[in-house]
């Protein structure tokens, strides 16, 4: 009973905690008076939300499927370059640190080259979801695979197992709860990139409506398109734990006993 009790506590223990911020963010805004134009109330963000519900939809859906593209994108390329780097030791010395240093570039620097290379519109938001998701994957691929046990392997290889092997049949399984935990984190870059692209470079988009939101001062549309980005991103990442629960639970400890 304690168990199930404490299951039960963990899992609505985010919607309590989110009902406690939205009920004490209404009660400052009301109670102080704070004007709609600087800080919206959670009542007049939804009121927002209702009116325009189908405007931000449209917004929503454009910004959810060209992120789920620049995103299908990185895990590919992600887990190719991952296994390059994580598969041998030369690669990992001489790619890992330029990607890395190739991560730390702000990539809303990079808009406004994707927008004189593909022009305006879902390219440079593509790209831009993209470059910026690509490295979790990529390292947490490489990761898992650089980090095999050697006395793992020198078994594997007293066994007859070559190197191909080893990699494919134990390295990239051992991978996956790296690999999951990177889709979980990749995702939400994904969303970011994107938003941040159609701000500058596009005329849809949940970006390209908190821009006109925020110039015609209806600052409880904005927030609500920020809602939403917020929704989107939140409802996938529970994808993954889903699929990460039901593909890798031999990986955590407890996982056997539910």
């Amino acid at each position: 009973m304690n168990a199930l009790h404490e299951k039960r506590v963990e899992r609505w223990s985010p919607w309590v905690l989110l009902f406690s911020v939205l009920v004490l963010w209404q009660v400052i805004c009301s109670g102080l008076g704070v004007s709609e134009f600087i800080f919206p109330s959670p009542w007049a963000i939804w009121t927002q939300f209702v009116e325009f519900k189908w405007i931000i939809a449209g917004h929503a859906w454009r910004t959810f499927w060209v992120t789920m593209a620049g995103f299908g994108i990185a895990i590919v390329v992600g887990v190719l370059l991952g296994f390059i780097i994580g598969s041998s030791r030369l690669a990992y010395a001489a790619v890992y640190p330029l990607m890395t240093a190739f991560n730390a570039l702000p990539k809303a620097a990079f808009v406004p080259i994707l927008v004189v290379w593909f022009g305006i519109g879902v390219g440079p938001a593509i790209l831009t979801a993209f470059l910026i998701s690509f490295f979790p994957i990529m390292v947490n691929i490489a990761t898992g695979l650089a980090t095999l046990e050697p006395e793992l392997e020198d078994v594997l290889r007293v066994l007859g197992a070559k190197r191909w092997d080893v990699l494919t049949k134990v390295g990239l399984p051992r991978s996956m709860p790296y690999f999951y935990g990177s889709l979980k984190v990749a995702i939400t870059l994904a969303f970011v990139g994107t938003t941040v692209s159609e701000m500058t470079a596009a005329n849809e988009g949940i970006g390209y409506l908190l821009i006109s939101a925020g110039s015609s001062m209806q600052m409880g549309l904005a927030f609500a398109g920020l809602m939403v980005v917020g929704a989107m991103a939140m409802v996938m990442y529970e994808l993954f734990s889903v699929l990460e629960k039901h593909t890798t639970g031999w990986a955590h400890r407890g996982s056997q006993g539910e």
